[in-house]
């Protein structure tokens, strides 16, 4: 099969290294220092403590990547979420006519633009709870094992058994769903979890739990977004190794004390040594997050369906200001009492 992996980082980099280990012809587009370390190196993997090395094909370019009428059979498109209008422009451009397409990037609604640019039979949403981190441009850790793949179609009658049978002979736990907005709501209520806290204090969750005024921010955004789910009737549910349902169960039921220590519990043991996703991101400089599609997409959800979202609608604001620069990232590092004087002003 000829597999075209849009945006090599950590994710599509170890599925489509995963799939080429099962002789699938795969194709990989990455950044310009990415392609010459993998094209001398080879692209390595490190799990279970072994280290393997594949050397897919790497471009640099979706121009290249479909140059003298290449076709694929499947196209995993897994940049960021912020970067994937561009990367849709790009295979407007090169390929008008794509054939499936696999978006495995975090966030609510980034489906929706490919499906209906594409047609929603095309398009296969995809979550992945395996926890990676790029130690170098040419070699990718995982950090924990028994996490996995969930897929979910974005059409009734859909059929997504074969790719679901793809990518579980290539070693990966896959899992498939049949609601796939009630599959991203899920992943990305466990994503939000000491998420936007932890970026804009730039500290990490453990170590900002400790505050119970934070915690009890935290537990308020949760409830927000719980809310937003079942006024949109999605129910939780359970993706591979991760419990969306019992982070649910003790968001609205134990005791601060027990969910609290079970939050810590989950949240270090989830992403393993990285800080979270939204604090990289402000560290990169690219003057975008995430943030707009966890968060953000809650508040957007929220206020469209009359269901109050303030802790949310401020966490993506003040993040989105902080990646713009529009406020000083200064004012609020280790500064608790910041964050709560501007969420104060949202409710």
């Amino acid at each position: 099969m000829e597999i075209l992996v849009y945006g090599a980082g950590a994710v599509g980099g170890y599925l489509g290294a995963r799939l080429l280990q099962q002789k699938h012809q795969v194709t990989m587009i990455v950044r310009e220092v990415a392609a010459e370390l993998i094209q001398m190196n080879g692209l390595s993997i490190t799990e279970h403590g072994e280290r393997e090395r594949v050397r897919p094909h790497v471009v640099t370019s979706a121009m290249a990547a479909f140059q003298n009428g290449r076709a694929y059979d499947l196209i995993m498109m897994s940049v960021k979420s912020y970067d994937l209008e561009d990367a849709m422009n790009s295979i407007v451009a090169f390929c008008p006519q794509p054939p499936t397409l696999l978006i495995t990037g975090n966030g609510i609604g980034i489906e929706e633009p490919f499906m209906a640019q594409f047609g929603a039979e095309k398009v296969i949403a995809g979550s992945v709870t395996i926890p990676l981190s790029k130690k170098t441009s040419d070699h990718i850790v995982v950090q924990k094992a028994g996490r996995g793949l969930a897929l979910a179609p974005t059409q009734p009658k859909q059929n997504i058994k074969p790719w679901g049978t793809l990518f579980q002979k290539a070693g990966i736990t896959t899992q498939l769903e049949s609601d796939y907005q009630a599959m991203k709501w899920s992943k990305a209520l466990l994503n939000m979890v000491g998420n936007a806290t932890s970026a804009i204090l730039n500290r990490k969750p453990g170590v900002l739990y400790k505050s119970d005024t934070i915690f009890n921010l935290e537990v308020e955004m949760l409830r927000e977004t719980l809310a937003v789910m079942k006024a949109k009737k999605l129910p939780v549910i359970d993706l591979p190794g991760s419990s969306a349902k019992k982070l649910a169960f003790g968001v609205r039921r134990l005791p601060r004390s027990m969910l609290k220590s079970r939050m810590v519990s989950a949240v270090t043991s989830g992403r393993g040594d990285k800080m979270p996703s939204f604090q990289i991101d402000l560290t990169s400089g690219k003057g975008k997050s995430e943030v707009i599609y966890h968060n953000g997409a809650v508040a957007a959800a929220g206020q469209s369906m009359g269901v109050a979202t303030p802790v949310n609608a401020a966490l993506n604001d003040i993040l989105l200001k902080l990646a713009r620069e529009e406020l000083d990232w200064r004012e609020f590092d280790g500064r608790p009492q910041r964050l709560l004087a501007e969420v104060k002003k949202y409710r």
